[in-house]
């Protein structure tokens, strides 16, 4: 029974909704340890451009799952399910409160969801698909994609080579549309008691402010000069790696390359997490989460998610 499993508060939210801020202020109450739910914050020297918790947080409160791999390396849902149940066990085993934070969703949903069963990669049939992208470029692949699984096509931007080319895989392997698969898979009982409080903005236009704001401040921090330096560090770095897909450093890849100027580079990377906290809201919707707050309505939010955490935990 569910009641059985270990219990996770979760707290969960678009990108610039103040989640983190909200986590240190709970954990001078609670005795917190902090599972990170950002596949952004996993890479290390990848600091300013994630809005990384900084060193004197970090050391203010425990976390777990904040730079664990390269740049150059990936990570996975299976690979965050597996780290996140070991964790909260390990919390437990301390006296301590496992608070779940960050925005996520494809981490959230297998961790209470289950993984889908789809394929291992096939290297011969990456390969020949890469060929295709040197030779036409990423358009043709997603053209391929719209005639064979044009429902995975419309929920893709048409410049998502990764996934793109992961669901060409797919059907090249099966011979079914990814979306078929998806469709297929049947719910799998979570392996722990998550509780979930969303913070959803009643106004977007606060969040749109918040994020323009952030990515200023990003900038004055020293985000540019954070991605030379990785550059540098990391010479095989590319904009196809999950690394450089974070929102803000593939453009200014394209900017340090030369193809675009300085303020587009800003433009484009506020106009990107604009769409990613749009993503994540829609992630949000269809989760229906138990409770809901805003963010951006400062009234008794703090103390009303402090007792739904003194409910959840008693």
């Amino acid at each position: 029974m569910a009641t059985s499993l270990p219990k996770v508060f979760a707290l969960l939210g678009p990108t610039a909704s103040g989640k983190t801020s909200l986590a240190l202020s709970l954990a001078k109450q609670f005795p917190i340890e902090i599972i990170s739910l950002d596949s952004a914050l996993i890479y290390r020297d990848m600091n300013i451009g994630t809005a990384k918790p900084n060193t004197e947080e970090l050391q203010a409160v425990p976390h777990h799952l904040i730079d664990i791999i390269s740049p150059l390396d990936s990570y996975s849902a299976a690979q965050f399910v597996t780290d996140c149940v070991r964790l909260v066990k390990e919390i437990y085993t301390r006296g301590h409160l496992p608070l779940l934070v960050g925005g996520t969703m494809m981490y959230y949903h297998a961790l209470t969801q289950g993984l889908n069963s789809l394929p291992e990669a096939n290297i011969q049939i990456r390969t020949e698909l890469d060929k295709l992208k040197q030779q036409h470029g990423i358009g043709y692949l997603y053209t391929q994609l719209q005639q064979v699984d044009p429902i995975t096509a419309a929920r893709l931007p048409a410049g998502d080579s990764q996934r793109i080319e992961r669901a060409l895989e797919i059907y090249h392997i099966t011979g079914i549309p990814m979306s078929s698969h998806l469709a297929k898979q049947e719910s799998q009982q979570a392996p722990v008691n998550v509780c979930t409080l969303a913070l959803v903005p009643a106004d977007r236009a606060h969040l749109r402010i918040q994020i323009a704001t952030r990515f200023h401040l990003m900038l004055a921090q020293g985000f540019v000069e954070e991605v030379e330096a990785l550059r540098l560090q990391y010479p095989d770095l590319h904009p196809d790696l999950p690394s450089i897909r974070c929102v803000g450093y593939r453009q200014a890849f394209d900017y340090l390359n030369g193809i675009t100027d300085y303020n587009t580079f800003i433009e484009r990377s506020i106009v990107a997490t604009r769409q990613l906290a749009k993503r994540q809201l829609t992630w949000l919707r269809k989760l229906n989460p138990e409770h809901q707050l805003d963010p951006f309505n400062p009234a008794g939010l703090y103390e009303k998610t402090a007792q739904l955490i003194q409910q959840f935990f008693s």
